[in-house]
């Protein structure tokens, strides 16, 4: 029987010999696609947690932009108050001087200048905050996976104090450009000339036109101090921290110079003295022995242009705007800036440059 089946496999050896090639061939190839597919999976598996705990880590790092945003309201307003004061001028109105209709004209131009700036302002410390967190964010979540850190505590703070800028030397610039155009555009206005809501949007585009077009300057040029300036007062004994925030905010600057960033300004100014229009448009109303408008949108216009108010009587409803524009509790004009979806974008893209290892490396 044995010799059988011995003889059996000598005649059949090949195929035997063939079969066991196969037979292993399958198995070790089985063996290795396990084994890739593991890798795969695990890489997957890796990558997904990576990718988590970094959407995690960017969604709390706009949160805390929010905040800083609301937090800096209050001394931006301060500031802005400092330098366009317009209850001086009211209280000496108050006491009926002899140069009354001089103090109005002085109130004229602070009023709107305030208002115009308050608008300006705030856009830009929304989207430069966006930048410099968002730099910050990225560097910080690197610095997670590393040990050495590229932005210690010392240096975030140091770098983030460079925001003091706009509510400084920026703004004092910001405020003499603004000042000048509302004068250009309102300085011959009578205070006893009547306005419509159109007639003001139509102010209010020369004055944004004077300021953002006719300027040498770029706008983000009132956000951060000049380059040559800071490298002047660093010179003396610079250390290694500061070196490294010279280098965020030369990063800074560079984003702050790019047509993304100029896009996203624009559409926040938009947006913005849009809502000023808007709040302004409250207080227009037609005489009340006018026939109610119609409410079909070819008579909205005519609406507008039909309600009109003496310019003494607007100037204190636009000082105000001030307390809407800047208010520490979140109303509709900041919390429209902060939600709004190109600068969600521009964040993202900020943080995504910004958080990966080839930054790390220039």
């Amino acid at each position: 029987m044995f010799a059988s089946v011995w003889n059996f496999v000598k005649r059949h050896k090949r195929k035997f010999i063939f079969t066991g090639v196969v037979v292993g061939g399958v198995y070790l190839v089985g063996r290795f696609a396990q084994r890739k597919v593991r890798e795969l999976q695990e890489k997957e598996a890796s990558e997904f947690i990576a990718q988590t705990r970094r959407q995690f880590h960017f969604d709390s790092n706009q949160r805390t932009c929010n905040m800083t945003v609301l937090s800096m309201l209050p001394p931006l307003k301060e500031a802005i108050v400092c330098q366009l004061n317009s209850e001086t001028l009211t209280d000496l109105l108050k006491t009926r001087p002899p140069n009354k209709l001089e103090i109005w004209e002085d109130l004229k131009i602070i009023s709107f200048s305030r208002t115009m700036v308050a608008v300006y302002s705030t856009c830009m410390l929304v989207v430069l905050l966006r930048v410099q967190l968002n730099i910050i964010g990225g560097y910080l979540y690197l610095d997670s996976s590393t040990q050495t850190p590229v932005a210690p505590p010392d240096v975030q703070q140091q770098y983030l104090s460079s925001v003091q800028h706009l509510l400084g030397d920026g703004l004092t610039e910001l405020t003499t450009v603004v000042k000048k155009a509302v004068h250009n555009s309102l300085g011959s206005v009578s205070l006893k000339q009547t306005m419509s809501l159109l007639d003001l949007e139509q102010h209010v585009s020369w004055i944004r036109a004077e300021v953002e077009t006719t300027s040498d300057r770029p706008m983000s040029w009132y956000l951060l101090a000049d380059e040559e300036n800071l490298l002047a007062d660093q010179a003396c004994g610079l250390t290694e921290d500061d070196a490294v925030t010279i280098r965020l905010l030369n990063e800074t600057r560079d984003m702050l110079d790019s047509p993304h960033f100029t896009m996203v300004l624009n559409t926040c100014l938009n947006r913005g003295f849009s809502h000023l229009l808007d709040n302004l448009a409250e207080f227009f109303h037609l005489p009340s022995g006018d026939p109610a408008p119609d409410c079909a949108p070819d008579r909205s216009a005519d609406h507008l242009s039909a309600a009109k108010l003496p310019l003494a009587k607007i100037i204190p409803i636009i000082n105000g705007q001030i307390n809407t524009v800047c208010s520490e509790v979140p109303g509709r004009f900041i919390q429209d800036l902060l939600m709004n979806d190109q600068v969600k974008e521009f964040a993202a893209s900020v943080y995504e440059a910004f958080s990966t290892p080839q930054e790390l490396q220039k």
